[in-house]
Formats: structure tokens, C-alpha cells, sequence
């Protein structure tokens, strides 16, 4: 796992963005590389401030790449896999979640740090058929809040961006749910009176 985490780290320092987004798309398909893209994200915008934008904008592009190769192993016959890395509760929950709240049990879990549960949510989704264009929506905006969150604060904090988060992540993390619920709220609630109106 160590030197992973460094092959990791020397492709993202080496490489810079588009190292990242590599670093991204691994981790978010079937390598167990939890947290190293946020830690990697930290130190290169502490490096250079100036690349935060181009930096969480592929470090998203690349999480985006990797949960569709994971949604697309989910569509043909993940299930399978599924019942093998998870266990059984595990599984009826995530389910039930999903086709309770589609696209939102997936944007949710994207948005959290780990060890948040958030890879079982990928693979279900294609399993259950989730269209592909919410799926890609979901985890870009939820991505993208994420890293756009993690960039700012180490642009404010610099190399203390790591000790913050460690300390307030938690806070963090769920005032921007709460944000991106409100807004789909509002939005769900825009779109049934535009239906209205259209009839």
C-alpha cells in the first residue's frame, strides 16, 4: 500500500494536474487509495495557489472517469462483484437508498471525505440502472463541490489546510450537503411549477 501511495504521490508531483486527474480516476474506480487525492490536491495548491481552478477541475474530471469505469462493470453483472467486496446489510442499504433517492445517494457519498461509504453506491448504481447522464451529473457536481471546497481552504490555510480539515472537516463536509440539498430542492421545486405553467 505504501509504495502505491508513493507511485501515487510521484505521478501528481511530477506530473501536476493531469498527474492528479490520474491519481483521481484510480482512486475512484477499483484501487484503494482513500484520501491520498485530497492530501496530493492540499500539496499541490499549497505549491502553487495559482493552479487550484485547473487542479480540483481534474482531480473531478479524473474521479468522473473512474466512477463510470465502476458504473459501467456495475451494469454488466456487478452485482456479482458486489456481493463479493461488501457484505449483505451493507448492500440493502445502499440499495434501498438508492432507489429511494437516485441520483442524491450517489451525489451525497461524493461529497464525503472517508471512510465514508461511497464506492458500493458507484457499483449499484449501474447494477440498478441509474440513467448514465444523473449518474455523471451526480458525481461531477458533488466531486467538484468537493474539490473546489479542499482548494479553497488550502489557498486560505496553505500546508495548515491539512490540520483544518482534520479538526473541521466534519462541519465542512456537511455544510455543503446541506448547501447542494437546498439547491436541489429549490431546483425540484422550480421544475414541477415550470411543469405547472407549461400545461
Amino acid at each position: 500500500m505504501s509504495r502505491l501511495v508513493s507511485w501515487a504521490r510521484d505521478i501528481a508531483l511530477t506530473f501536476g494536474a493531469p498527474g492528479l486527474a490520474l491519481v483521481a480516476a484510480l482512486d475512484s474506480s477499483f484501487l484503494p487509495l482513500p484520501g491520498v487525492t485530497d492530501l496530493l490536491l492540499i500539496v499541490l495548491v499549497t505549491r502553487r495557489p495559482q493552479i487550484m481552478l485547473p487542479a480540483a477541475a481534474f482531480a473531478v474530471l479524473g474521479s468522473v472517469v473512474g466512477c463510470l469505469a465502476m458504473y459501467a462493470v456495475g451494469r454488466k453483472g456487478g452485482d456479482v462483484l458486489v456481493g463479493r467486496r461488501f457484505s449483505g446489510d451493507r448492500i440493502e442499504r445502499a440499495t434501498a437508498a438508492l432507489k429511494r433517492h437516485g441520483v442524491m445517494a450517489v451525489l451525497i457519498p461524493s461529497l464525503l471525505p472517508p471512510p465514508a461509504p461511497f464506492k458500493i453506491f458507484v457499483l449499484l448504481a449501474g447494477v440498478i440502472g441509474i440513467p448514465i447522464s444523473r449518474f455523471t451529473a451526480a458525481i461531477a457536481i458533488g466531486r467538484a463541490a468537493r474539490y473546489l471546497a479542499l482548494g479553497m481552504i488550502t489557498v486560505r490555510y496553505g500546508s495548515r489546510a491539512q490540520t483544518y480539515l482534520a479538526e473541521r472537516g466534519g462541519v465542512v463536509s456537511l455544510v455543503t450537503v446541506g448547501v447542494l440539498v437546498i439547491g436541489f430542492l429549490v431546483y425540484l421545486q422550480w421544475s414541477k411549477a415550470r411543469g405547472r405553467k407549461s400545461r
